[in-house]
This record gives structure tokens, sequence and C-alpha cells, in this order.
């Protein structure tokens, strides 16, 4: 079988069967972060990413566009476990011919994000490619209060994202801003039962939160707050690399945040069921088109295979 036969989650599945962690890992393959223990008080969050030329940004793009997003993708995965990144190491695989100038201003793009947010460049790698790879790795902590994974969400919950959905590809995937400062509100003055950031289209990356938590949701199309970016309702749904918050909040809890003054930052689109491997939504036109988060081939979103 080939790799696109099997497709990207069923081989990330055939990976994790392969690699089971030890007794002393909190959290493994399957989530935003690698969960680590480190003290008494904190979790050491570990992720990483990949991003290559003419899959996740193209040669037209401006280099220090591409080095601030290689970053960004990293922070949001430690935004999605409710963490605060430290450090960073950054991988290139540079085509010989590359100009100086280019590779300088990727490595500027790089180091305007870690400044923004307070990370620390420790290393890395360098080597020649055919075309521009970069990979990084980011380390972070999170109270072991405020960790968050995609297993948690309960029935009854309400599901809620933040800021707009859609039309990423346009240019909101090489400027966008990972949702620290959101996730810190978040975990100051709530307690999320889970959460992940939108990467892949926003159906596709509820089915991991309804797969994880072995629930089941309902999410109501009108309710989606659309991008003025998008050029059609079914990219805020499908199109991912918007790198905003998907997370499931109590009943009680949810109706604090919807009356807070932050309500603006945080749009609610549906709710959890205890009705295991379905994910229904209702169009404007009240018809309702249902997925099954167990088959991830069947779920419309961003797939590399």
């Amino acid at each position: 079988m080939k790799i696109k036969e099997l497709g990207e989650f069923g081989f990330i599945d055939l990976i994790a069967k392969m690699t089971k962690p030890s007794s002393g890992v909190i959290k493994g393959i399957g989530d935003d972060c690698a969960v680590l223990p480190f003290n008494r008080s904190n979790y050491l969050l570990f992720t990483c990413d990949m991003l290559v030329e003419d899959v996740d940004f193209t040669s037209r793009d401006k280099p220090y566009l591409i080095g601030r997003k290689s970053l960004g993708v990293c922070l949001s995965d430690i935004a999605a476990c409710g963490g605060t990144p430290c450090y960073a190491q950054v991988s290139l695989g540079l085509p010989e011919d590359t100009s100086s100038k280019r590779a300088v201003e990727l490595y500027q793009g790089i180091i305007s994000q870690a400044k923004q947010f307070e990370v620390k460049i420790v290393g890395g790698d360098v080597s020649r490619s055919e075309k521009l790879v970069i990979n990084v790795s980011l380390l972070g902590l999170v109270k072991h209060k405020d960790l968050i994974l995609r297993k948690g969400a309960r029935e009854g919950d309400v599901i809620f994202v933040s800021g707009s959905l859609g039309g990423s590809i346009y240019g909101k995937h090489l400027t966008f801003t990972p949702r620290l400062k959101e996730v810190k509100y978040i975990v100051n003055n709530y307690k999320p039962n889970s959460m992940i950031d939108i990467s892949d289209g926003l159906i596709q990356d509820l089915s991991h939160i309804l797969k994880q938590s072995n629930k089941g949701a309902v999410v109501f199309q009108e309710l989606v707050p659309v991008s003025a970016s998008a050029r059609k309702l079914e990219e805020a749904l499908y199109m991912g690399e918007d790198f905003e918050l998907l997370f499931t909040l109590g009943l009680s809890q949810a109706r604090r945040l919807i009356k807070s003054k932050k309500n603006k930052q945080f749009t609610a689109i549906g709710s959890i069921i205890d009705k295991p491997r379905s994910l229904v939504l209702f169009n404007r036109q009240g018809k309702r088109i249902n997925f099954n988060p167990d088959k991830m081939s069947s779920v419309k979103g961003y797939k590399h295979f």
C-alpha cells in the first residue's frame, strides 16, 4: 500500500502503534504537543512542525513571512495546549543557489516571532535540499491545572472558535498571530475541557476532538464566523491554515464567556453530544450534513496524502 492510499492520518495511527510511549509520558502522539513530566507545578510541552516549499508556501512568498509562519505554527500548538513557549531549534534545508539575502530575511522572520513571544532560539541544523524546507522544534511549559488536550470534551459542552475562519490561503496563513494571548485569558478565567488549533479546517479539526473524546457534535453553519477574506462559506469549514482556537466549555462557563466583555473574540458554534462517531452540520437551509470522525478520509479538510 502506498502512503497516499493509507492517508496522512492512517500513517500517523500506524506510527502511534509502533511507538507506544513509556509510562512516564503524559501524552504522546495524537495531540497538538507531546506532554512530558517536568516539575511539581508544570508539564513540559514539546512540538515540531515542518514547512515545505510548494506545500506550505511558494517561492514567490516573502521569505520574512515564510520564516514568521514557520515558528508561528509551533506557537499555535503550544497555545492549543494552554501553555507558554520557551525554547526553539530551527533546521533549514536550503537549495544551494539560495541567495544569502533571502536566507537572512527568512531567519529575520523567525526572530521577529521569537522576540514577540519571548522565545529563545537555541540551535538547529542546516542542510542542502532541492526545495526550501524549514523544521522548527519548540519547547514550552504549562501548569498542571491549565493543560488542555483534545480528549476532554463532555456532553453538553458548548463549542467555541476564536476569530474568524476561511480564506487563509489568500494571505492570512503567512500573517496570522498565534492565539497565545487569547488562550492565557481563557485558562485564567475558565476551564476548557478540550482544545485544538485550526490548521486543517474547522470540521476536520473538530473531528480530532470528537475521536479523542469519544463524543459527537452538532454545528450550526450560520453561527460560524466567516473571514472577510473567504470567497465562499465552505472555506470557513474546510480550508484550514486559520490557526484559530477551537475549544469546548461546560454550559455554565460558556454562558459566562458569552456574557463577558471578551465575547467578541470568541463565537459559540454548536455543542457536544453523547453520540460517539457523529458530527452533524446543519447548513443555512436547515439541511443536515453527516460526517464520521472515525473515518478521517471521509471528512473534508486539508490532508497531505
